[in-house]
């Protein structure tokens, strides 16, 4: 039976928004919200992967547990690659989810859905995406869209991501969501290749993991959780959890 080990990056470091997993929600601080979010999906054993002190603090006050990582990761992809390596020497999670640290509205049935594709030994990763409805999204470079070819009602296999508006033509956009499911040997595999072409080019991590040949399979979902990386976002995302009792 599979063993997925769910764990959430965090670092203070943010341009935007600095300090942001310990901005307030509601009286939380969000990397807690989070937290709680994966914890609700009943997905597998939660663990938050930080480079603060102050986050592990703020998790282990909630009931979690946190782990410290190095302070020089470039991506969350490394970070949680060393998060597992302590939190799993002996292997025995075959299956990581990273659970970005700043989706407070994330709906936990999604990120049981994001595990899905992985019942098939095909799929290296998984991830999730949603069809894209305001008109503004469809052209903005900040959203970044996923082209697939549709291999089950609500399952895509992802052949390109980009933060174009493609595919050319009639019919959905999909807004991707950068929450990943890895194969336990497909993370492994992935942080240790080097950055490639396309993934410099367009600033897109995963196009490293399709360059080099593995597949990445998404779970279309119905609604599009956005990042916090500005005090708007912050605002919003105040706003939507409030306005959704029991969120």
């Amino acid at each position: 039976m599979p063993n997925p080990l769910i764990l959430i990056p965090a670092r203070m470091q943010a341009t935007r928004l600095p300090g942001k997993p310990l901005a307030d929600i509601l009286g939380e601080p969000m990397i807690v919200r989070v937290w709680r979010r994966a914890m609700e999906s009943g997905v597998g054993e939660v663990v938050v992967a930080t480079d603060e002190a102050r986050i592990v603090a703020a998790i282990e006050e909630a009931g979690g547990r946190a782990v410290m990582t190095s302070p020089k990761h470039q991506t969350g992809s490394d970070r949680i690659k060393e998060a597992a390596d302590i939190v799993d020497p002996e292997g025995r999670h075959d299956i990581i989810v990273n659970v970005q640290g700043d989706f407070p509205t994330l709906a936990p049935t999604a990120i049981a859905a994001a595990v899905e594709p992985l019942a098939d030994p095909a799929v290296d990763i998984a991830t999730l995406a949603g069809v894209i409805t305001d008109e503004e999204e469809k052209t903005a470079p900040s959203v970044v869209k996923l082209i697939g070819s549709e291999i089950s009602p609500g399952r895509m296999r992802a052949l390109y991501f980009t933060r174009a508006t493609a595919p050319y033509g009639d019919g959905p956009l999909y807004h991707h969501v950068g929450l990943y499911a890895y194969r336990r040997r497909a993370l492994d595999r992935f942080v240790s290749l080097p950055q490639s072409p396309l993934e410099l080019r367009e600033k897109l991590e995963q196009l490293r993991a399709l360059e080099d040949g593995m597949r990445i399979d998404a779970m279309i979902i119905d609604h599009v959780p956005r990042g916090v990386d500005t005090p708007p976002d912050l605002e919003r995302a105040r706003t939507f959890l409030k306005s959704h009792a029991g969120a």
